[in-house]
């Protein structure tokens, strides 16, 4: 069986150097927020091309922090309207819920499945603030749509880049560097990917960093003074020192999987497959490699009988998820196509090329016409 991902062996490059820092780690007798943190924040700032990172506890966090950093500026008040793709993982909509704001739901672009910039506007109202936008799967949202958007209605831009590290919009502008704040996950499955749950914020703006630096860790200006109601959200000391060491490895990490992926594009010959955009090799990271099949469930299975196993991301839209009965009676048409077509390719560093290869054979042997 060709697995969906196997994690042991992506890592097992990194293994001995992991083992070095570990011992350096330990040896160190500085568990919480010690070098470790300080300087792979210094260095995954520099990577995204902000002023600031801060690391926090995981990917949800990030986001949540975000929001509650705004709130604590006056620039996001109880109440207040965020934007959020309807297609996308749970995470980013608990993160506006979770802090007291209103995600509105809008229908994605079915082409790119990123959130579709030509519905936004009719979904804005008095009440709206912010945008927050996803890379989903590892390509970049329309980011001048959603820019321009945002300058025009005055609102904030806020990223989700949980998936999509190290993706480039120009030479000089990455995932992390695209909006007002944004937030990463280093869930051991991503790109980079701690081996633990683990994340961090980038922005260029000193007053919310210096905000988030003290809510990441109970609201603290000094050990027993508490200048706001915070949260315990911190990167793990040891999480980071493990990042540290694969970040120097992510752009030739992040290639080898956009060369699995063209291998895919031009060898899976089906016309009844839609296969993912890859109008730009430097804007998609290929955290999954997506198709799309109206018969997903008869491939799926065929699939696994034949030795490959595959995923679907994500079977359950936001608004028919029992935690948010509130959106049950939304009409999202588009947003509800694709969990039913979509089926997610083993896309991994740990395939080899003959593995790759089975692949696509298995996928181009599939008899459509039965």
């Amino acid at each position: 069986m060709i697995k969906f991902l196997d994690l042991k062996l992506i890592n097992k490059p990194f293994e001995n150097e992991f083992k070095k820092e570990f011992n350096s780690f330990l040896n160190s007798g500085n568990y919480i927020l010690g070098d470790g943190v300080l300087k792979f924040e210094e260095e995954f700032s520099s990577y995204c091309g902000t002023k600031y990172c801060i690391g926090t506890g995981n990917g949800l966090d990030a986001l949540h922090l975000i929001f509650e950093g705004y709130k604590v500026l006056e620039k996001l008040n109880q109440g207040d309207e965020v934007i959020v793709p309807a297609n996308t993982y749970i995470a980013s909509v608990l993160a506006v819920s979770n802090s007291g704001l209103k995600p509105v739901l809008v229908e994605p672009d079915l082409n790119t499945y990123n959130i579709d910039v030509s519905k936004i506007e009719q979904a804005i109202t008095s009440k709206t603030k912010a945008i927050l936008g996803v890379h989903l799967y590892g390509q970049l949202y329309n980011v001048q749509g959603l820019e321009r958007i945002c300058k025009q209605n005055n609102l904030l831009l806020i990223e989700d880049a949980a998936q999509a590290h190290g993706a480039q919009f120009t030479d000089s502008r990455k995932s992390g560097n695209l909006s007002d704040a944004a937030a990463f996950s280093f869930y051991p499955t991503k790109n980079l990917g701690a081996l633990g749950d683990a994340g961090a914020i980038t922005t260029n703006d000193e007053e919310l960093a210096e905000i988030i630096f003290k809510l990441r860790n109970y609201g603290r200006v000094s050990t027993y003074s508490n200048e706001l109601k915070g949260y315990n959200s911190r990167l793990d000391e040891l999480q980071a020192t493990f990042l540290r060491v694969k970040l120097k490895h992510l752009d030739a990490l992040n290639q080898k999987r956009r060369e699995i992926a063209q291998y895919y594009i031009e060898n899976i010959t089906s016309k009844d497959i839609i296969l993912p955009p890859f109008n730009n090799i430097k804007q998609h990271v290929f955290h999954q490699f997506v198709i799309r099949s109206k018969r997903r469930d008869e491939l799926k299975k065929y699939l696994y009988n034949n030795g490959v196993e595959t995923l679907i991301h994500y079977p359950i839209p936001i608004h028919k998820q029992m935690a948010y009965k509130e959106f049950k009676c939304i009409e999202l048409p588009v947003t509800e196509i694709i969990p039913n077509e979509v089926l997610s390719l083993p896309l991994y560093l740990g395939l080899t090329k003959s593995e790759i290869s089975k692949i696509v054979s298995i996928v181009n042997l599939f008899k459509w016409n039965r």
